[in-house]
Formats: C-alpha cells, sequence, structure tokens
C-alpha cells in the first residue's frame, strides 16, 4: 500500500507523506488525489481481502495541514467503523450519514446499556410490574403521561408509580435529559433480546 500511495503521488506531482505505525499505516495526502485513489483502489483489490488480516481503510474528511491532528482523529474514527462493520473502506464524512443506532452494537455499548438496564430487569423478572416496557413507553412517548399510559393499556396513575419506582431503582431522575437519552440509547442497544 505504502508503494501504490507513494507511486501515484510520485506521478501526479503530489506530496504525500507515508508513516508506518505499529500494524498500521498513515497516509496524509491530497484530498482527491492519485495517493487517495490509489489507496482505495488497492483497499478494494480481491487480493487484499484474501485473510483475516485484510486490508481496513479509514478515510478523513479533507483537511488543511493545521487540522492534521483533527483528520487523524476522523480517520481513527473511520477506521474503528469499518473494522465493526466488517468493511474495508470507510469514509468519516460517511459515518455521520447514517443513523447512530448501528453504533449501538458495540460490545462496550452493550456492556452498558445491560448493566443499567439489569437492576430494572431484575425487578420485572420478580412479576412485581413491568417496568422496562413501561419505561420504553414513557420514553417513546416523550413523558407523554396519557399516550405512554395509553399505549400500554394502563391507568396513567399506574405509569406513574411506574417511572417513580424506576428512578428509585436506579437512583437517576428521569426529569435530566442525560439520563433519559441514556436509557432511551439503552433500551435500543439491547432491543434484540
Amino acid at each position: 500500500l505504502a508503494e501504490a500511495a507513494e507511486s501515484a503521488a510520485a506521478r501526479s506531482g503530489e506530496a504525500v507523506l507515508v508513516v508506518p505505525d505499529r500494524e498500521r499505516l498513515v497516509v496524509l495526502a491530497t484530498d482527491g488525489g492519485a495517493a487517495v485513489a490509489a489507496c482505495t483502489a488497492y483497499a478494494g483489490a480481491p487480493e487484499s481481502k484474501a485473510d483475516e488480516d485484510a486490508l481496513v481503510v479509514g478515510l478523513s474528511a479533507p483537511a488543511g495541514p493545521i487540522a492534521a491532528a483533527t483528520a487523524y482523529r476522523q480517520a481513527e474514527q473511520a477506521l474503528s467503523v469499518a473494522r465493526r462493520r466488517g468493511r474495508v473502506l470507510v469514509e468519516h464524512e460517511h459515518v455521520a450519514a447514517g443513523s447512530v443506532l448501528p453504533l449501538l452494537a458495540d460490545d462496550a455499548v452493550r456492556a452498558f446499556a445491560d448493566g443499567l438496564l439489569r437492576a430494572l430487569r431484575d425487578h420485572d423478572a420478580t412479576g412485581r410490574g413491568d417496568l422496562v416496557a413501561s419505561l420504553r413507553a414513557w420514553l417513546s412517548r416523550h413523558g407523554q403521561w396519557d399516550a405512554a399510559a395509553a399505549d400500554l393499556g394502563v391507568h396513567r396513575h399506574t405509569l406513574r408509580y411506574r417511572m417513580r419506582r424506576v428512578e428509585e431503582i436506579l437512583g437517576r431522575s428521569l426529569d435530566d435529559p442525560d439520563v433519559r437519552m441514556e436509557l432511551w440509547l439503552s433500551l435500543k442497544a439491547t432491543s434484540g433480546e
């Protein structure tokens, strides 16, 4: 890959910097230039996919020399997404173009979600209520008591009691938007269960 990028840049008169970094190769090249095209073509070649150590590429958004540190972080993020999704090449600009929901499949996110919801699931397993489903309904209705209660087929006072129990069990306030966001994403990350 290093040879392909350097040769392409030399042929087109572009500047390129290729730096080996442990098992990775960092390439600083002109946006849309020959070196980037060579890297993309090399990553897409059948022989680069032949084994489990296949080449994986993460591309940053275009950046000037002053923003090289930001570009490096973006390339790292794109590389991480490419590895998780089993893709050969991911561009940073396309990471944010989709939904955040596929990112919830990450093992660390899943472990966080399982830990956060464990006490509620343990409570529900005793048959003393359906706090997880109630929380999901309440959050999906943006805290609208009547609509969420109707979805569940319970009285709004029953739902209010259940949400107080959720707060007591978790030791967190549902008035905090960060808590609501963490709970919603945790429910989404574990929705396959």
